[in-house]
């Protein structure tokens, strides 16, 4: 069985969600990053960089939301498509939320709600560069049912997993501007899935009192 280290964060949502997608056996391992638990020497044995998530697959450790993508749809053959142009754009769309919207959308979140002193300039520059890139993944779904293509897959998850919590960044207009994000986020919030993976949190005990311990735990270069 599947160990997934988990916290109910954009990044493992998306891996929570292929895993009930695939229907494949897992157990949650909490990782309480409020707490600082992803530090532990324990934890970085199997993630040396210590951040959710990851998994441990019949003793193989995958970390990185999207190395873990990638890994579990190869292994089991689904939501990555094989055909050479869908698989080019597949991969081109998952690396642009890996190494686009994903990062910008920490930091534009980080600046916009937990820096210890205002800064006009990297609120700035961060919602800036988030904008654009949801642009661009609105333009893109404007002419395609998914970002691949014809085809659901873990390109659509991991827009997913930042998407769904757009409005943390946005405020109330959440993804307004952007209609085709919004239509499959909608779409893949409907799917059974989904609600799975949304749920996973329901069992969990998690800290979520953003306070000193907190600060030290997410952010320990500021220590």
């Amino acid at each position: 069985m599947i160990q997934f280290y988990f916290h109910p964060s954009p990044n493992p949502m998306k891996v929570a969600l292929l895993l009930e997608e695939l229907e494949v056996p897992f157990q949650v391992v909490p990782v309480d990053i409020f707490k600082g638990e992803q530090h532990a020497a324990a934890f970085r044995k199997t993630n040396p960089n210590a951040k959710v998530p990851a998994i441990v697959d019949a003793g193989v450790a995958v970390f990185d939301s999207h190395a873990i993508l990638l890994y579990l749809a190869e292994k089991h053959g689904k939501f990555l498509a094989h055909a050479p142009r869908e698989r080019g754009a597949a991969l081109s769309w998952l690396q642009l939320v890996a190494t686009g919207l994903s990062p910008f959308s920490g930091q534009a979140v980080h600046f916009l709600h937990y820096a210890p002193e205002q800064l006009p300039y990297a609120k700035n520059r961060y919602l800036k560069k988030v904008e654009r890139h949801y642009r661009v993944l609105n333009e893109r779904l404007g002419e395609v049912a998914y970002l691949a293509g014809a085809e659901y897959g873990i390109a659509d998850m991991a827009l997913w997993g930042w998407a769904r919590s757009a409005a943390y960044i946005f405020g109330e207009a959440g993804l307004n501007a952007y209609p085709h994000v919004q239509r499959l986020i909608t779409q893949i919030d409907a799917r059974p899935a989904a609600a799975r993976a949304i749920a996973l949190k329901d069992y969990l005990q998690m800290k979520t009192e953003f306070d000193a311990e907190t600060r030290r735990a997410l952010f320990p270069q500021n220590a």
